[in-house]
């Protein structure tokens, strides 16, 4: 299947053409039907698989067959964990809408609030946002939520485990009931199922990987060392002819500006991205990295999710983390876009023997043991046996590509006009969880909308 026989409207797919955009990945090949006719989406699939335009292409479409007359009001809310990753988004988005007459704006902390305000006054379709920021704003009355038509979240595993659930839930009892919601990570742990119930309607279900599964493009090796040595072993990898870039992965801040510090005693330049440095600094590492005058990048997990460089070699977990699903998400980004990529991992004496037990459950498959350096410890293997897992065939190209839509799940017959005005269920307030679907009694119906009047359809 082609872009081309989706259904998007044309100026959509005039923006892909530059692009170099042709044929959708499974994500989106999957999701974008579902999503054009009005489906609540909770889609699970490895990073650098396509998902930001999997939601955003579909909602670029509808804005362009149902553009306002006057000034512009939010009408999609796309939330993120982290700067970088709203960063990301909000430029792909430009992107989309390129021949459209919708207008992005893009919310976040750690900067002055001056000039996203004066974006807002301007009039905006789309936000793409961090939920502090975008709480701040609504309660300083410079912003309101209440003709949203679009909610996305965006590795909403990854708000989960910084503590956004309430932010979140602050933000839904903001918004209105008839809306149309859209859930995409990479992960989907038993906690971001059940915040989904509460948030989704009868939504399809689309994975075209298997949860917390690892891409098939990384090869991936495990290291045993001594904390004591982690150091002298990262500079020796980093050393190594075929390590080109490498992003290395620690569980702190302090941690990370340590280790930047002891490669650049060993000659080797590198820069720290965590959440203490200021965004001009976070911007200029990032910089540095994407043009090649910096070959290490080393990252928190939190300030390196949304960083998408192309031709990442290697990932390099310094400090193994206690979150499995974690060490999913930074070994995707490496072997992004169908090439292949090295993720090693320095397993000291202690804990992260249990972390690395763990993670090899999750992902099913034994990870080889690399032993030709000198500091390696003379440890008993961690294997899949060990982890009570049997020993799985690869899937062939690790997509899978097929639904997985649960009983409740609506099908192709369902359109635009009956699922936007389904009965949903009500809106928690003040970070309450929401009733599940049916249960407690109904809001009041919404006044009629009195903002922006719709020009039909656009030619």
């Amino acid at each position: 299947m082609k872009f081309s026989e989706m259904g998007l409207h044309p100026q959509v797919l005039e923006a892909l053409v530059p692009l170099g955009y042709e044929t959708p990945t499974p994500i989106q090949e999957q999701a974008i039907p579902h999503v054009l006719r009005g489906s609540d989406v909770m889609g699970i699939a490895q990073t650098g698989t396509g998902k930001t335009a999997a939601f955003s292409l579909p909602i670029v479409h509808h804005l362009a067959e149902n553009m306002m007359h006057g000034k512009a009001v939010p009408r999609v809310l796309v939330l993120t964990p982290t700067r970088e990753l709203a960063a990301q988004i909000d430029d792909n988005v430009k992107a989309y809408s390129k021949h459209t007459k919708a207008r992005t704006a893009l919310i976040f902390g750690g900067v002055s609030q001056h000039k996203q305000v004066a974006q807002l006054r301007k009039g905006v379709d789309i936000l793409v946002a961090t939920p502090g920021r975008l709480l701040d704003l609504c309660n300083q009355g410079l912003l309101s939520l209440e003709w949203i038509e679009f909610l996305v979240l965006d590795e909403a595993d990854t708000m989960l485990d910084m503590g956004f659930i309430h932010d979140i839930r602050r933000v839904i009892a903001m918004l209105p009931e008839q809306r149309q919601s859209l859930f995409f990570s990479a992960t989907m742990p038993e906690s971001i199922v059940k915040l989904s119930r509460t948030i989704l309607t009868d939504p399809i279900r689309i994975e075209v990987a298997r949860v917390s599964s690892a891409a098939e493009t990384v090869d991936q090796r495990m290291l045993f060392v001594s904390q004591g040595a982690k150091r002298d072993l990262l500079v020796e990898l980093l050393n190594r002819p075929e390590v080109e870039t490498s992003l290395v992965f620690t569980r702190t801040k302090y941690g990370a500006d340590k280790v930047v510090r002891y490669l650049k005693k060993n000659g080797i330049r590198g820069e720290a991205i965590h959440g203490n440095k200021s965004q001009p600094q976070r911007d200029r590492a990032m910089n540095a990295f994407r043009s090649g005058k910096i070959k290490v990048l080393v990252a928190t997990d939190i300030a390196a999710r949304g960083i998408d460089v192309k031709g990442v070699s290697h990932v390099i977990n310094f400090e193994i983390p206690n979150i499995s699903e974690t060490y999913v998400h930074r070994i995707g980004r490496t072997g992004r876009a169908g090439h292949d990529g090295v993720a090693y991992s320095m397993v000291n004496e202690g804990d992260e023997r249990k972390h690395m037990l763990n993670i090899v459950k999750l992902v099913q498959r034994d990870i080889a043991l690399e032993e030709g350096h000198q500091w390696h410890l003379d440890l008993p293997a961690i294997t899949l046996a060990d982890a009570g897992g049997n020993r799985p065939s690869r899937p062939g190209g690790g997509q899978g590509g097929q639904n997985r839509n649960g009983s409740g799940s609506r099908q192709g017959s369902s359109n635009r006009n009956k699922n936007r005005n389904r009965n949903r269920p009500p809106q928690g307030g003040g970070g309450q969880d929401r009733p599940s679907h049916g249960g407690g009694p109904r809001r009041k119906k919404k006044p009629k909308f009195k903002g922006p009047k719709s020009q039909g359809n656009a030619s």
